[in-house]
């Protein structure tokens, strides 16, 4: 039985399968919480991409932030993409991942002189420079290193990208970005840079978008502005359209890749810009639906108002249920188990925000395991050490291998680095 989301897992009579693996098998092998990501997945999500671009001048560039796992890095790399990084800690996984640095674009409100240096002298693609202050400090830097800053003005085109108001970034009211209104000036300011050179535009309006239509809005914009700053005769090399396509979590319709970037096409020719160097910068839709978050089910628990069932998994594993209030499929792992009971799958963190699934019907039992899907994008990559507690391994599966490509977190490994007083 196929569930919403990924081929790639599904039941194989009663037992969930990653590829050609039991998850519950991963799970006594591995431990849980075990994050598990599908090769296969990413790659049919991947090549939607490639089959839209078949023929065009572009650059594929991984969102980093999405899963920074090495391994998952390593594997974009082979597969020739480039990276979209947002920090210097992202450039030297890159790197360690073997990824190559006049790949990746640098994308970020705050990036530091520190980082701008670094990433210079890693020789990266472009800096996507979201403020006329930015601009200036990498000018600086940038002169300072007697090197030449590359560079892609994000603009904020005020579109509304009717996605949840932590994730949309292409609003007025949204720090990123220089405003649509204020663009002109500020890439007339970038050509007279020192130590600037002025290689694209670039825009990136939210995440878990849904709608076409949002897209197009933005594009047409930039459009106006690179014909305008042509007309003066500032060059536009390549034209950045950034990520953030959503997924399916539960009854969301996202457009296929392949579908809404043949539209985005579509316009771009019918404008006479079809010979232009073309970005992008997935990151969810490439991973979220690869991953699963494997749980042990703790406790059951019966309640006057509720029946909750505890799980080693928690809010410091998995943040987007208490941070978002996302919503995210949890099934189990072993079909079979008795009559299902509604259940608020919660886990052992002192909050009440601690929770991963609310009102869900679950045959489960203390021992069980349980599978939250969809959890390949901002789900490891934003975990933490809240309450001392060691982060999730993680392992990548392809047909029926599993390679451990994190090993679980000890104690150890957080308190290392930190001093006690000098004395008594």
């Amino acid at each position: 039985m196929r569930l919403p989301g990924a081929p790639e897992v599904a039941y194989r009579g009663d037992s969930l399968h990653l590829e050609d693996l039991s998850v519950s098998e991963l799970a006594r092998r591995f431990g849980t919480p075990l994050y598990a990501y599908s090769t296969a997945s990413m790659e049919r999500a991947l090549s939607a991409y490639r089959r839209a671009l078949v023929g065009r001048d572009h650059l594929i560039c991984y969102a980093v932030k999405a899963n920074s796992n090495l391994a998952v890095l390593q594997w974009f790399a082979r597969q020739g993409c480039g990276f979209d990084i947002v920090s210097g800690g992202e450039l030297e996984r890159v790197l360690a991942a073997g990824g190559d640095a006049a790949r990746v674009v640098f994308s970020g409100v705050g990036k530091t002189r520190a980082e701008m240096a670094q990433a210079l002298a890693a020789g990266v693609l472009c800096f996507n420079v979201e403020s006329v202050g930015e601009l200036e400090a990498l000018s600086a830097v940038a002169g300072a290193s007697g090197r030449s800053a590359r560079v892609s003005l994000r603009i904020n085109p005020d579109v509304d990208a009717k996605t949840h108001p932590y994730i949309s970034t292409g609003l007025r009211g949204n720090k990123f970005g220089i405003a649509h209104t204020e663009a002109l000036a500020a890439f007339r300011h970038a050509a007279e840079q020192p130590g600037i050179e002025v290689a694209g535009i670039d825009c990136h309006i939210g995440s878990q978008i849904t709608e076409s239509s949002p897209y197009v809005e933005a594009l047409d914009r930039l459009l106006d502005l690179i014909e305008t700053l042509e007309a003066e005769g500032i060059a536009i090399p390549h034209l950045d359209l950034g990520g953030g396509l959503g997924i399916a979590y539960d009854t969301e319709t996202p457009p296929d890749a392949e579908e809404l970037i043949r539209r985005l096409l579509e316009r771009i020719d019918a404008r006479g810009h079809g010979g232009r160097k073309l970005l992008f910068e997935p990151g969810r839709s490439l991973v979220g639906n690869a991953g699963v978050l494997v749980s042990e089910v703790i406790y059951v628990k019966p309640g006057e108002s509720k029946n909750f069932c505890i799980v080693d998994a928690a809010m410091n594993d998995l943040a987007r249920p208490a941070m978002y209030g996302a919503w995210m499929r949890i099934v189990e792992c072993e079909r079979g188990q008795g009559e299902p009971q509604v259940f608020d799958v919660v886990g052992p963190i002192c909050e009440s925000g601690d929770w991963l699934g609310r009102d869900r019907a679950l045959a489960v039992r203390p021992g069980a395991h349980v599978a939250i899907l969809s959890a390949g994008a901002y789900a490891m990559s934003m975990s933490s050490n809240y309450n001392t507690r060691g982060r999730a391994a993680e392992v990548l599966v392809s047909g029926d291998q599993a390679w451990l490509v994190r090993e679980r977190e000890t104690t150890a490994d957080q308190i290392r680095g930190e001093h006690l007083l000098p004395g008594r």
